[in-house]
């Protein structure tokens, strides 16, 4: 009886170990053009929060933003280049992730805009969409079943510009996302004070309806994230520190709130940067470059509007992006001007990022991708 309890008490204890040191695939996009060397492969343990460096995937230029498909087999990235070696200004690229974590290459298309930004995968992996900032438009890929992408299918050109110079001299299309409720694409315009809607119809984004949501004039939205509830979008502004709660109000989407990234003593520059909400719905967060720091908002439960809480140093320099580790336990937080991943244990009550200690060196480090 005693042998066979202390079996079972060895299995229990395997299987709570295991569950609290699995370790994780993190996909880290860089700048090249700052030093960096392409994509890096790194292993997060979520357990101890400890963070490693694996491998890197080179011969890519400015791998600033990255994307995996739903079914974890493919990863794209969006390739920023001079105009001497591509005229467009870059390309969106497609890799093919193997069973160890590691790239294998399957091909390119033209990003059809300068200075491609962010890039999207449907939530069926038939699709890829990707945003321009130099060039301002946005542009929709057919997937091969492969995983290789087709010439795109569509190339909307946006137009425009905003007050604040020279910023939005002209439309810059900083993200893309496919709603996860339905066929909508929306994509925010950091130019033109837009969120843009589109709609996913036979292989084709077509613009219909109500076309776009128009944010305080000189906000400059650059990324967003959506609420569960299907009917909320959180609309993080760079140009004046804000996050825009967006709501569907009887059929169209309204702004309802806009409220301040930046505690009410700080009076420096400072720019919004990413933007995502916890795994149960009850915090968002926000970075802030120049101010260097992420920013904790309550979700206010009935309204889903939302209310400041703190802000919290990000032990860096220039968070131009951060990710919930999958547990949903865990920040990271890329530091692009200071080349360093630091790591943030999540308070699950307060929904307050704590330093871990824990982070890693790595050159201009600019997403964070967990497979």
């Amino acid at each position: 009886m005693k042998n066979s309890l202390l079996v079972v008490l060895f299995v229990l204890a395997g299987l709570v170990s295991g569950g609290q040191n699995s370790t994780s695939k993190l996909y880290v996009g860089t700048f090249t053009s700052e030093g960096a060397q392409g994509i890096y492969l790194c292993d997060f343990n979520s357990g101890s929060g400890e963070i490693s460096l694996v491998n890197v995937f080179k011969g890519i230029d400015n791998p600033s933003f990255l994307k995996v498909s739903k079914d974890k087999q493919f990863l794209y990235s969006v390739s920023r280049t001079t105009r001497a070696i591509e005229k467009s200004g870059g390309y969106v690229v497609a890799y093919k992730i193997e069973e160890n974590g590691n790239l294998h290459f399957l091909n390119k298309q033209i990003s059809n805009g300068a200075g491609p930004c962010q890039v999207d995968v449907s939530n069926d992996g038939k699709y890829v969409a990707i945003a321009t900032y130099g060039g301002g438009t946005t542009s929709l890929y057919p997937v091969n079943s492969n995983g290789s992408l087709q010439p795109a299918s569509t190339v909307i050109q946006n137009s425009g510009s905003g007050p604040h110079k020279p910023n939005q001299n002209s439309a810059h299309a900083h993200s893309i996302k496919f709603s996860p409720f339905d066929n909508t694409v929306f994509s925010a315009d950091l130019g033109t004070d837009r969120l843009n809607i589109y709609h996913l119809e036979n292989g084709v984004l077509k613009s219909y309806g109500q076309q776009f949501v128009k944010l305080e004039a000189g906000a400059g939205p650059r990324h967003f994230e959506f609420n569960s509830d299907g009917k909320t979008i959180y609309v993080i502004n760079e140009i004046n520190s804000t996050v825009s709660v967006v709501k569907k109000v009887n059929g169209n989407w309204e702004i309802v709130q806009t409220i301040s990234t930046l505690p009410h003593n700080f009076h420096g520059d400072s720019y919004c940067a990413d933007v995502h909400i916890s795994k149960d719905g009850r915090f968002l967060y926000g970075s802030n470059r120049g101010h260097n720091s992420i920013t904790i908002f309550k979700v206010l439960e009935n309204s889903h509007q939302l209310e400041f809480l703190k802000t919290v140093s990000v032990e860096g320099d220039w968070p131009r992006n951060f990710v919930l580790s999958p547990n949903g336990k865990f920040m990271l937080v890329a530091n692009q001007k200071s080349g360093n991943i630091t790591v943030f244990k999540i308070d699950t009550e307060t929904g307050i990022p704590i330093f871990t200690g824990n982070e890693i060196q790595l050159p201009a480090p600019v997403c964070l991708e967990f497979l």
